[in-house]
């Protein structure tokens, strides 16, 4: 008994405190203030006894996908999830020849898709993501990580994902947060990956999400995808998400881009310690540099909120020694 006691209080205490370095968990973040302001905050947080200590089920922290834990471009990778599902169901659908906007996606020509606008990306996104069951979906999905490749720099997307994030996840679990991913991008194609990739499970993803129906086909209970949107989580949509799926107010947040601001405002206005982080992305060589006139990923009024409250706004090219796993 005395013996069973002991290690109560032994996990107790490792779960609830801090855990000291073994190496630098950091390891491809720059010394400097970002990453000071990161450890300084995981450490206040998980004293026990300190006076900003937040108990185990309150370390929520909830992470963008889309330019903040993977890159965004040339475009959202989703969106060429959608393009070669198209490509892969032309040859069953001869009349696409003559329809846009599947013509256009057919012969690759760009232009006149996006002459098309939002009604030609809605029509490709719904004809690509429903008609199907959630587990055929699923396997869509994943059949596609594992063989297509990124234009630039020819690697499965899986792979396209950022090293020093996949470190602050692990160094936040092992401080005992629990880290959802808050993304505008589909849920069910995020859950169909990010477990192996960032060891966060499925039910720790919240996304925009598609109507789905109950059928039986065959006597076997399935869910279908239908052509049709439930919830967009963007924008002021990821503070609706976060207390609708979640239910707690996170303590920290890291996004990119406008779409995440209303996340980060929301998690600063908690009460006790936050933290706020935004990544920008300004390494043309390694990654790609943009901001407030990018089409994909803007990145305007949340930046100068963050230079006014002082939130941490990682410099890609001066706080990272590495983006990528692959980089040497």
């Amino acid at each position: 008994m005395r013996l069973r006691a002991f290690m109560i209080v032994l996990i107790v205490f490792v779960s609830a405190g801090p855990v000291p370095a073994q190496g630098d968990p950091l390891a491809s973040w720059n010394e400097g203030p970002v990453k000071k302001s990161l450890t300084d905050f995981v450490s206040r947080v998980t004293t026990v006894g300190g006076p900003e200590f937040v108990p185990l089920a309150e370390r929520i922290a909830v992470f963008d996908n889309d330019g903040t834990l993977w890159a965004e471009q040339p475009i959202y990778f989703q969106l060429q999830f959608a393009f070669d599902r198209i490509t892969a169901l032309a040859p069953k659908h001869p009349e696409w020849k003559d329809t846009q906007p599947f013509k256009a996606l057919i012969e690759e020509d760009k232009k006149a898709f996006l002459a098309g606008g939002e009604k030609a990306l809605l029509e490709v996104m719904a004809v690509s993501h429903s008609g199907m069951t959630t587990e055929e979906f699923d396997a869509t999905v994943k059949e596609w990580i594992a063989t297509a490749k990124h234009p630039r720099f020819g690697r499965r997307y899986n792979e396209m994902v950022y090293q020093p994030m996949l470190e602050l996840l692990a160094y936040l679990r092992a401080n005992g947060f629990k880290p959802f991913i808050v993304s505008g991008g589909g849920v069910e194609f995020m859950r169909a990956w990010v477990e192996p990739v960032y060891g966060i499970p499925p039910e720790q993803v919240v996304g925009s999400v598609g109507k789905e129906k109950f059928e039986l086909r065959d006597g076997r209970p399935v869910l279908v995808k239908l052509p049709a949107v439930d919830f967009v989580d963007d924008g002021q949509g990821k503070p609706v998400g976060i207390q609708k799926f979640i239910g707690r107010r996170p303590i920290l947040a890291f996004g990119n881009s406008d779409g995440d601001h209303q996340m980060l405002q929301w998690t600063a206005a908690g009460s006790g310690a936050r933290f706020m982080g935004l990544v920008h992305h300004t390494d043309a060589e390694r990654e790609w540099a943009y901001d407030r006139a990018s089409h994909i990923g803007k990145l305007d009024k949340a930046l100068d909120e963050a230079t006014a409250k002082e939130w941490s706004v990682v410099d890609m090219r001066r706080d990272w020694t590495r983006v990528f796993p692959f980089d040497k």
